[in-house]
């Protein structure tokens, strides 16, 4: 083989290469990134609910079907926790709003009460009022409200002295960030700032 046949072959490897390297990365371009798994994935936490909102109209858990859902369960009467964790939930939202416009239409906060008895829909309007607009209150029968903590594996129970008219409700503490679907994504920490609750709905509401 002559010099002018060895260079035409080393150039047609080198082409031939080149050829392949350049399949090989278009290939991986093309081929989805794995998804990062979520901390509740696969958890049983969630389901169908049929309650009230602070309009009085009733509302089920499939209506926000195709948006995430932001679900913390409290009362208005609640004396400290409550006000706070929501209060960071929606500094948190609203950040993220401002940062996020279009992603954060398809999220949809709701506060669902745990005291029915007190919190019927005029107060849960007056309340939601005051931690963002598009808060959602969501009220009911005892028996709505206790199948709807039941599905959220939230734990509530009346702390009522015998005779007494005013009492305070037990109850867990968490706030869900749920898929498009209604399935469980992660926690949402109220205990931590604004920012990295804005930072956790930019990393799951995709």
């Amino acid at each position: 083989m002559n010099s002018k046949s060895i260079k035409s072959s080393a150039h047609k490897a080198a082409s031939l290469l080149a050829a392949t390297l350049l399949l090989s990365a278009c290939s991986q371009q093309d081929e989805p990134q794995q998804r990062e798994a979520a901390p509740l994935e696969g958890a049983a936490i969630g389901g169908e609910f049929a309650l009230i909102d602070q309009d009085g109209q009733p509302v089920r858990y499939s209506d926000f079907d195709g948006r995430y859902r932001m679900v913390y369960f409290g009362y208005t009467f609640c004396p400290d926790v409550c006000p706070i964790d929501l209060q960071k939930l929606m500094q948190g939202f609203a950040l993220f709003e401002k940062q996020q416009p279009e992603r954060a239409k398809m999220i949809q906060p709701m506060f669902i009460t745990v005291d029915p008895d007190r919190d019927t829909p005029d107060v849960m309007k007056q309340y939601v009022a005051a931690f963002h607009p598009r808060l959602i209150g969501l009220t009911g029968t005892q028996q709505q409200v206790d199948a709807a903590a039941k599905a959220f594996v939230v734990y509530h129970k009346k702390a009522k002295a015998e005779g007494a008219t005013d009492y305070l409700v037990d109850h867990s503490r968490q706030a869900y960030l749920m898929d498009k679907q209604g399935k469980p994504l992660g926690l949402l920490s109220f205990d931590g700032t604004p920012q990295q609750i804005a930072e956790e709905l930019d990393r799951w509401a995709r």
